[in-house]
């Protein structure tokens, strides 16, 4: 009933007898109309000024959440395998001090040809020559080629190779020649050995 009366209040209104400067002798209807249209009037400006600012920053933060968070589940799962990982890391360079320690020094290349040469002798072979080679530099070590040649039986000439590269130094054999001299049982082996040196620079 209310409403149907503020209705017919509405309808009855005459802008022209309105007095904008005394609003509050409008009817009651007409005064709650306007206070609605200016209540929605401010909801509008102050969503497009402030409100959609906000929610504009509010996207970027849940981006940067979502960021984050998956920051800090990688970092998380690091992190809980943070010991195996010391123990991976300890493990290798234990076994990196290992290898570097079959690497021979300036100081230790005399022995290594030592050890070749009593390899040769004690595989009864006849050591024509045992020379070294220029060194051939890498980025992280020294090559260090040793052309030997050797004389003897194919079986002899097998098990030297074999003791060579048994050695306690790391040695790697390279260019193999093998060729018959005076006789069917006598063989020449003309074979390049390398050793490393580790660069410490590197």
């Amino acid at each position: 009933m209310a409403l149907q009366d503020s209705l017919e209040q509405l309808k009855s209104v005459e802008l022209s007898d309105l007095d904008f400067n005394n609003i509050g002798s409008w009817p009651a209807a007409l005064k709650g109309l306007v206070m609605i249209i200016v209540l929605v009037l401010i909801l509008v400006v102050g969503y497009s000024l402030y409100l959609s600012d906000k929610r504009a920053q509010l996207q970027v933060a849940e981006g940067q959440e979502q960021t984050l968070r998956n920051d800090f589940v990688d970092k998380a799962e690091k992190s809980a395998n943070l010991e195996a990982y010391l123990q991976q890391k300890k493990e290798m360079e234990d076994t990196f001090g290992a290898l570097l320690r079959q690497l021979p020094s300036d100081t230790e290349v005399p022995g290594l040809l030592e050890d070749i040469t009593r390899t040769a002798i004690d595989n009864e072979l006849k050591i024509e020559s045992i020379t070294l080679k220029p060194e051939m530099n890498t980025e992280f070590y020294v090559e260090l080629p040793i052309e030997i040649v050797v004389e003897g039986s194919y079986h002899k000439i097998g098990s030297f190779v074999s003791s060579v590269a048994n050695l306690p130094r790391i040695v790697t054999l390279h260019n193999f020649e093998i060729e018959p001299v005076a006789g069917p049982d006598n063989l020449r082996m003309t074979i390049v050995a390398k050793t490393y040196r580790y660069l410490e620079d590197a």
